[in-house]
């Protein structure tokens, strides 16, 4: 008897504490003229992540549009794309740096990338920066926090306006192409459904299957 409770007490031991060795990168944006105005995207390095938006009160751009509600949610991003975030993050010394560029350019939302690991902690705050790596890291998490919304969307068009659904289809598409929409495997769920719905037009499950296998690739 002794002997075993020795045994757990070493493995209890040999067990590293909760969030001891965890890593998390986070980025929140806000922009009180868009809707949603503000939404945090967490993501741990398993590719595991979670998103939480509030739509705010800017007012809608085509009040005959349904608007992203608000998402709070569980998500699952690739390996490879999760693996690139956090080499970036290293980096540059785990936001531990000056990124805004202090230039005159168009608003774009303020960013803020934070990480907290064993390596160390650190905050960057920006609206567009200097540093071209960090740049394009925000613009990338953007990208992905619209494909989460664009699922968001489609579940609520194909509740409430199925139709809408052809010109949605359409510009999610696009945006796929074009990088506006990134990690299209967060709405894989929605996607599916559309794909097999057949109460929905052709064209629109079509667009679905196309989305899937992007994801497969």
């Amino acid at each position: 008897m002794k002997a075993a409770v020795l045994v757990l007490a070493m493995a209890a031991m040999a067990l590293p504490l909760r969030g001891e060795t965890g890593s998390v990168l986070q980025v929140e944006y806000s922009h009180l003229g868009l809707s949603p105005s503000h939404w945090i995207l967490t993501l741990h390095p398993d590719g595991n992540g979670h998103f939480h938006s509030e739509r705010g009160n800017a007012p809608v751009n085509n009040p005959q549009t349904i608007d992203a509600p608000n998402v709070d949610r569980d998500i699952q991003l690739s390996a490879d794309f999760v693996k690139r975030v956090f080499q970036a993050a290293q980096d540059r010394n785990w936001f531990n740096v000056d990124c805004e560029s202090h230039m005159k350019v168009a608003f774009q939302g303020w960013k803020k990338l934070s990480y907290n690991g064993p390596e160390g902690q650190g905050v960057c705050v920006f609206n567009y920066s200097k540093d071209k790596e960090i740049q394009a890291l925000g613009d990338s998490l953007v990208s992905v926090a619209g494909t989460i919304l664009e699922g968001a969307r489609l579940e609520m068009l194909l509740q409430h306006d199925p139709l809408g659904l052809d010109s949605e289809t359409e510009y999610l598409v696009q945006a796929a192409r074009d990088g506006r929409a990134q990690q299209i495997c967060v709405i894989r769920g929605i996607l599916v459904r559309l794909a097999e719905d057949p109460g929905v037009m052709d064209r629109v499950r079509k667009r679905a299957r196309v989305l899937l296998a992007s994801t497969e690739r």
